[in-house]
């Protein structure tokens, strides 16, 4: 590995942990001002964090281990699998029927958001040749790789991906906790205090995986390795400002609907992979 890209790798982990709850503070605060209110400052996430780690945690009468621990395994597993496994299974325990509601329909979003996700990153990984993920960054930068048409379509997949696994609108509505339409909102309803925090700082890191990796792969960015780690910085405030605006103007879908567009973005993620291959034979 390159000097560029060990410290490429370090500052993208390092933002996982400390600058993610700001991208989530952007999106709010923008779209505020869209919508011609005042809103909060982009620092609100972190005001809220410390706000919720100075207090104690709650524990729901009759509840178990698996209550108390689920906020320290999702935030520590962030990056893998196991993070909604272990929020859905805490809503079990509490036995809430809204928030087993919640889970269950983020359990079930995620089976359409990860075939999608999977599909979006095979059209980058044909189109650069390689399933490694510095070699996927370096075969999508530059201007010769949007020539194909199979990476721009990879890449609107992948936005449909980036709207459903943020818990945006049309998907999902972050600002509501009506009990009726929430789903990511739903499993965190009994929790308070510190787990709270670590459940709200995890929603956040998956901001910044997810927007990270589009900015790094599915949006056109420099070849040199020390000009992407200066880029990255502004597609993300691009990224989340796009959030904004597609917030602002579409309404949330219904619930049934959700399906059927991540669905319709794996669709199109396979069109990139049958164009890659028109092209390739």
């Amino acid at each position: 590995m390159s000097g560029a890209a060990a410290v490429a790798v370090a500052v993208q982990l390092a933002g996982g942990v400390v600058l993610a709850p700001l991208l989530p503070g952007l999106v709010q605060h923008w779209k505020a001002r869209l919508q011609g209110r005042r809103g909060p400052t982009p620092l609100q996430p972190y005001r809220e964090l410390r706000r919720l780690f100075g207090k104690s945690a709650v524990d729901v009468e009759g509840t178990g281990v698996v209550y108390r621990y689920a906020p320290a395994v999702a935030a520590a597993s962030v990056a893998v699998a196991v993070l909604r496994f272990a929020v859905a299974a805490s809503s079990w325990e509490v036995a809430n029927g809204f928030a087993l509601m919640g889970a269950s329909r983020d359990l079930t979003l995620a089976v359409f958001v990860e075939a999608a996700l999977v599909l979006a990153l095979a059209v980058a990984a044909l189109v650069a040749g390689s399933t490694d993920l510095v070699l996927m960054i370096a075969g999508t930068a530059g201007s010769s790789a949007w020539s194909d048409p199979a990476l721009a379509l990879g890449a609107v997949a992948f936005a449909l991906v980036v709207v459903a696994e943020t818990g945006r609108q049309p998907v999902d509505n972050p600002d509501t906790h009506l009990e009726l339409t929430m789903i990511h909102e739903g499993p965190l309803l009994e929790y308070a205090g510190r787990d709270l925090a670590l459940l709200q700082w995890a929603a956040a890191a998956r901001h910044w995986l997810i927007l990270v990796l589009a900015a790094q792969v599915f949006v056109p960015h420099p070849t040199d390795p020390w000009l992407q780690l200066a880029s990255l910085p502004v597609l993300l405030v691009v990224l989340c400002g796009a959030l904004a605006v597609t917030e602002t103007l579409i309404a949330k879908m219904r619930i049934l609907l959700a399906p059927r567009l991540l669905g319709i973005a794996a669709l199109v993620a396979l069109l990139g992979i049958v164009a890659w291959l028109v092209e390739a034979a």
